[in-house]
């Protein structure tokens, strides 16, 4: 966890410091912890700096290489074409050898260019380093990428026609037959709405369910059950160790040779490492493979073993083969939900009936799972515990079941044997889909809330262990009040007559929020990338949340481009907007028209728009709605998208009221812009380009840059600082930029 949270990756050096505690131990066995974790701190850094030596370098961005190597997972759709994972043997720039990353994230739009996994092939493609959004409360994709060895993401290009290869190598046949199975599968059950789902649940792959589907399984906490995830190996897992069990002791002279239980362990560790296969041996499968090993291992060793001592060695071995585990939430949702079970089941006691015994087991991991799940997705699913209580008997004891026996049908069985256990099961998950919709659309189903200070969370963490403490335990329900700084403490907000600014990093786009003592507004949304993916969804809201903003007084899209209002939907759809202003009225959610003019005052706080008038009809980079915020700290102005000629009328009308200290570039720092009277008047002293990491547009234009830098500006871009957030108080104007305050080692400048 240290060596994840640092700035800059420690030095192997350090290991030597384990020197001194290492001779101290021989007598004290307490100095063990400190040798321990120095060389955690070791392990950790020596596997990270194997995957930062893997980099693309920067010379090779944006040029074009002939790379050789194998599709490596199964190609999913993407916005234009398909998206594919591909290992890299050869590289070659201009027919000398590069080095490339050995693992790279491709999309393709070539038409005739259908790969499937496993296949060889030669491409041509332009790679980039992995760059992502870097903002308070969101998704870290770049750690996200690092953590799965992605080194450089890119496209393929058409000007040289992708060349297939012959191939005689293994590694990638379960891959192949992963893809083929998935395609048998949807050709058997072609006309159910739960096909997609028995793909996930017979190979892991998830592309063929819908978005609507995806939204019902978070609604109800579901999502876990979908794909071959740790409880489906544990379940399998645990089938096939009572089911050997029993048959090897049926005859009765086979225990003579073999306990039994040795060997409904070895089955276990077959069937799980063979259904773990299926998924591709995914993280989360490895995980629950070497949970289940260390499980099976004490059969296996003929050993009794406390359960917290298999769960600590568990914890062990998976940090042991993957020290970056512990920056995937799935790592920590998965052994927290088994310490949770752990610590119920200790002090059980008699319970009157497994309904029971089942109905209270979910409660106490959606009680336990609590503080973990709002710490790390700000929200909480209220109809989780039911849901499961319905849905996991469905899908382990039946669906998966199911799936597996239509698997083991496929070859061996006519055809129409499998489909009707295919069938059967996709049946059973659409009875459960009528009641997980039902459960889905009830509007008290989500608890949304901020990211719980550290402190906070660690109240919770005590709350939560007295209230599931034994029966017996004297006065569990004061666990409640140990659980109301969780709820009751809320983030810091500006003072009376402070602004606080934030322009978002949204790539080639723009979205701002402007927050007052007791007033939010929100300066555009950012683009919409894909139909399942905007920057409204991943990056505004998670920020408006993380600051404990439940409500948007004022939306303002400043003109209609895909840019600038393209997560508008997505920030309606889950906040509260009192109002929404913007220069293109035939928005659907728009409910008035920005002009010159328009004034409004909150908490000593003064808004103006000074563009567009009301005889200016233009919808697009010209009409932007022109905002600017004073206040007795500093004044912020946003100018949206708009040219020289926009700039000369604002000159021309408002020159002695354009003055600002912050200034966001107009159109992303274009060189259509920022006229040099322009930039004389206004005179910032904070310039913001709100841009994309190696956009096609090259913005921000170098002269434009220069004009800025020639009058003392200091100069900012969304790409190299990610959010840029400044306070106006009393103290002056105090400018952060998120890379900096919140770097991480694996960031890419």
């Amino acid at each position: 966890m240290l060596v994840q949270q640092s700035p800059t990756l420690p030095s192997l050096w350090w290991g030597w410091a384990a020197a001194l505690p290492l001779i101290l131990a021989w007598r004290r066995p307490v100095w063990l912890i400190a040798v321990f974790f120095v060389f955690g701190v070791a392990w950790a850094t020596f596997r990270a700096g194997l995957i930062l030596d893997e980099r693309l370098t920067p010379e090779l961005e944006g040029r074009d290489l002939v790379i050789v190597g194998h599709v490596a997972d199964i190609p999913r759709a993407a916005a234009y074409g398909f998206r594919f994972l591909f290992d890299v043997e050869d590289a070659r720039l201009a027919d000398e050898a590069v080095r490339a990353p050995p693992r790279v994230l491709l999309n393709s739009s070539v038409n005739d260019f259908t790969p499937r996994a496993g296949e060889r092939w030669r491409l041509r493609v332009r790679l980039s380093r992995p760059h992502g959004f870097q903002n308070p409360g969101g998704f870290d994709y770049e750690g996200h990428l690092f953590r799965n060895r992605i080194r450089a993401r890119g496209y393929v290009r058409a000007e040289l026609a992708p060349e297939r290869l012959a191939d005689t190598s293994i590694r990638y046949a379960i891959d192949s037959v992963r893809q083929r199975l998935g395609e048998r599968i949807a050709a058997l059950i072609p006309d159910s709405a739960m096909t997609g789902i028995v793909v996930a649940l017979a190979n892991g792959d998830e592309r063929r369910i819908g978005e609507p589907q995806w939204q019902v399984l978070r609604a109800t906490g579901t999502v876990h059950l979908v794909a071959i995830s740790g409880l489906h190996i544990s379940l399998i897992g645990g089938i096939a160790f009572f089911l050997m069990r029993y048959l090897w002791a049926l005859p009765g002279v086979t225990v003579q040779w073999c306990p039994a239980p040795v060997m409904g362990a070895i089955a276990a560790l077959i069937a799980a490492t063979g259904y773990a296969a299926l998924a591709g041996f995914v993280v989360p499968t490895q995980r629950a493979l070497i949970m289940l090993a260390v499980a099976m291992g004490g059969i296996l060793l003929r050993r009794r073993f406390a359960p917290s001592q298999l769960l600590a060695a568990a914890l062990l071995l998976v940090l042991l083969y993957d020290p970056l585990s512990v920056m995937a939430p799935g790592f920590w949702l998965s052994f927290a939900a088994v310490a949770v079970i752990l610590y119920v089941a200790s002090g059980a006691g008699e319970r009157p009936s497994w309904i029971y015994r089942w109905g209270y087991l979910q409660w106490a991991i959606a009680l336990g799972m609590l503080p973990l799940t709002l710490a790390l997705f700000q929200r909480v699913s209220l109809i989780a515990p039911i849901a499961n209580l319905i849905a996991v008997p469905v899908f382990d004891m039946a669906a998966a079941p199911l799936t597996l026996a239509g698997i083991a049908a496929l070859g061996t069985l006519p055809d129409v044997v499998a489909a009707g256990l295919f069938q059967l099961a996709a049946t059973l998950l659409s009875w459960l889909w009528s009641v997980l919709e039902f459960l889905a659309g009830l509007h008290f189903g989500e608890w949304v809330q901020h990211a719980p200070p550290a402190w906070a969370f660690a109240c919770a963490l005590v709350g939560v262990a007295v209230l599931l403490a034994p029966r017996g335990w004297p006065a569990r329900w004061v666990g409640a009040g140990w659980l109301l700084p969780l709820i009751l403490v809320r983030p810091p907000a500006p003072a009376q007559g402070e602004v606080w600014f934030t322009l978002l990093d949204v790539g080639q786009g723009l979205a701002s929020v402007i927050r007052t003592q007791h007033h939010t507004l929100v300066y555009d949304t950012g683009p919409r990338l894909s139909e399942t993916f905007d920057t409204g969804e991943v990056v505004v809201v998670p920020y408006l949340r993380a600051q404990g903003v439940a409500s948007v007084d004022t939306l303002v899209i400043s003109h209609s481009d895909n840019d600038h209002r393209g997560g508008a939907e997505s920030l309606l759809r889950a906040l509260t907007v009192k109002r929404v202003l913007s220069s293109a009225p035939e928005l659907p959610f728009v409910s008035e028209t920005c002009k010159a003019g328009m004034r409004w005052n909150w908490d000593g706080v003064e808004f103006e728009m000074l563009h567009p008038p009301t005889d200016v009809r233009s919808r697009h980079n010209n009409g932007s709605c022109v905002l600017v915020v004073r206040s007795r700290h500093g004044n912020v102005l946003l100018p949206g998208d708009i040219e020289k000629r926009a700039e000369q009328y604002l000159l021309a009308r408002h020159d002695g009221r354009l003055a600002a200290d912050i200034l966001v570039a107009p159109h992303h720092g274009s060189k259509t812009s920022s006229h040099e009277d322009f930039v004389v008047i206004v005179r910032p002293a904070h310039v913001l380009f709100p841009v994309g990491y190696r956009n096609r547009y090259r913005h921000p234009y170098p002269a434009v840059v220069q004009r800025y830098a020639e009058i003392g500006a200091r100069l900012y871009d969304s790409a190299s600082a990610g959010a840029l957030e400044f306070v106006l108080d009393d103290q002056g104007i105090r400018g952060s930029a998120y890379r900096d305050t919140h770097r991480r080692y694996w960031f890419t400048r």
